[in-house]
Order: C-alpha cells, then structure tokens, then sequence
C-alpha cells in the first residue's frame, strides 16, 4: 500500500500532565509517514516549555488565543499538507497499530471522507469510552449516541462491534479526515467553541454524498469525561446550544415545524429533573440554550451549501425516539434499539 502523509495533530490546552503520559505512545506509532504536531492553543501552564525540553523533535504550532476545538483546529491545520489529518485529544492512549488500518479503509473506499478506531476507556479498558464508542449515531430528534453508549450507559466490549461499519459521526475525539475535504468544507463552525463540531462537520459531509466510517481493528484508550459533571453548566449549555444549532441550519422547514417543539418538551423535562436533584446551574444552562436559539440568528457565515435533506435520508440515523427506547422501553444497549448494522467494505 501506498504510504499516504498523516498529520497527527493533538490540540493542547493546560495539558501538561497528559502530554508527558500519552505523548510516547503516539511518537512510537509504526506508521512511516505520520508526523505529529502539538498545537498549543494558549495554554497557561508550562506545557510549551515541557516539549522544547522532554519533546524537541515534535512540531509545536502556537495559538495566541484560546478559541476552543473547533477554531484551535482550524487555525492549526491551514497551513499542513499532509493527506489525512487525525486530530487526537491529549488523553489518549494509542495502540501501535492504530493508523494504518483506518487509512487502508479509507484508500480502499474513496467515498468515506471521515473515519474513526474502536475508542475504549482508558480507565476501564475492557468498557467503551463516551465519547464515540464505537462509532456515533444520532435520533431523529438529533440527540447523539454511540454503538457502545446510549446516554450515561457505556456497554462492555465483549467483540460486539467488531465490525467496520458506517456511522453518522466519528469522535472528535481520534478523528481521521482527508484533508481536501476538511478544506473543501470550510473545517468546524467555530461559533461552536467546543462540543458537538464533529457532528455538524460530519453532518455537512454527509450531505455532499460522502460516508463517515468506523474501523474496529484500530483501537484507542481514551480517559476522557464520561457524562457531563455536576456542577459544569459550561458543559452542558455548549452542548444543548450547539446541537440546537447545528439542527437550525441542517434540517429543513417541514421537520423543524414538529421537531423543534418535541425538543423543547423533552429538554424541559430535563430542566426539571435538573431542578429537582439540586442542579439548578444545569437547569439554567439549558434554558439559557434555548433563548439563544429562539432570539438570537444563527452565528457565524453559512457555511451549508448542500441541498438539505430529510434526516431519515442518512446513514446512522435511528428511525425513532431515543428518550422513549432508553427511559420508556427499557433498551440501555444499543443493540436492542439497532437491530441492523450499515457494514461498510473495509
């Protein structure tokens, strides 16, 4: 197989201590042609100074202003050349063969633009992490889940989703992208700051006929967050603010009309249930979301150009209501609710 340029670019923020545990696993990939780069998105602490001294073969990019994931990567790969661009979070763990199985994947299928490896929990190794899983799906109200993990429930990797296997969204947590189409596209939103770009960029990628995939025999460990904390409102308002967004420019008038206020019905339950268990910041963070979205216009340039399709139209897509199937019907896995796969050749 050709040897494709790889740009493994870790984007770092106050990351000191997961760049001096993680750092020598990524530099001891056994993929050729893979150059990795750290992007220090103004970080305050001494994580500059570690690398020119513990890392001074790796390529540092200095950003001087903090703008979060989605304007950090963008202002971090502009400039690179490479042929894929992984962006890896700086809390993972890699296997030493974890590149070259997603970029066979990818060159054998030209149409997936996206991909992203089997993500486990690094605290847990024998358990899917949150954040992606096994590759990211979403419901028809646009609540996004994982093949692995619906909700706050992560399932046991016990081989269940060893197959590769097209999806909605890849984690932008070990997010492997062409670069032509990452440039193509315009990169992430960064009005979004931080929290569910990958999924509106996946969102856009789908909507130019192209595929997002997901390769099990790559294998990643991430430590990650879990559920959103207690207490975080910064959290949690980011991430109902950005999937309202990302719904406001993607989904055409005739699914918004009953869209829209399902969504408001059952993110108000969620403000109450908030309410009652003391979390009144989390409460306050999701209204706040929704004030936005109803008196505020959709930030930042259209970035959409595509004709906008009914979301039934696309891969990875669950013909339903996740809130009823989980809270309602019992189904914590997501093989109760997905009966079928989208297997994808590999």
């Amino acid at each position: 197989m050709e040897k494709y340029r790889v740009a493994i670019v870790i984007l770092n923020f106050n990351g000191r201590q997961y760049l001096e545990k993680f750092l020598p696993c990524v530099i001891g990939n056994n993929y050729s042609e893979a150059k990795i780069y750290v992007a220090d998105n103004a970080s305050t602490d001494d994580s500059v100074t570690f690398l020119k001294s513990n890392f001074p073969e790796i390529s540092r990019i200095q950003l001087t202003l903090n703008t979060g994931y989605a304007g950090g990567y963008n202002n971090a790969l502009k400039d690179l050349k490479e042929d894929f661009f992984v962006l890896l979070n700086s809390d993972i763990e890699v296997t030493p063969n974890w590149i070259e199985p997603v970029i066979k994947m990818m060159e054998n299928n030209l149409e997936i633009a996206a991909c992203q490896p089997k993500i486990l929990s690094f605290k847990n190794p024998d358990t899917f992490e949150y954040a992606g899983a096994a590759g990211g799906w979403i419901d028809m109200l646009g609540y996004p889940f994982a093949r692995g993990r619906i909700f706050d429930t992560c399932e046991k990797d016990e081989g269940q989703y060893d197959d590769p296997s097209e999806v909605f969204w890849a984690s932008g947590a070990a997010l492997f992208i062409r670069r032509e189409v990452f440039e193509k596209l315009g990169g992430f939103h960064e009005a979004f700051f931080a929290h569910m770009e990958e999924i509106e960029l996946c969102w856009r990628i789908h909507e130019t006929g192209l595929k997002i995939s997901y390769c099990p025999e790559s294998v990643v460990y991430h430590v990650g967050g879990g559920t959103l904390p207690q207490g975080n409102s910064r959290k949690v308002f980011l991430n109902f603010r950005n999937n309202l967004w990302m719904l406001s420019m993607h989904l055409p008038f005739s699914e918004k009309i009953w869209i829209f206020p399902t969504r408001f019905m059952l993110d108000l339950l969620y403000v109450l249930k908030s309410l009652l268990s003391g979390r009144s910041g989390d409460a306050g963070a999701v209204m706040r979301a929704w004030m936005i979205i109803i008196f505020s216009p959709l930030p930042g340039k259209k970035m959409i150009k595509n004709k906008r399709r009914n979301i039934r139209k696309y891969p990875g897509v669950y013909q339903g209501l996740l809130a009823w199937a989980y809270y309602v019907e019992g189904k914590k896995y997501f093989s109760k609710i997905i009966k079928k796969n989208l297997d994808i050749k590999a």
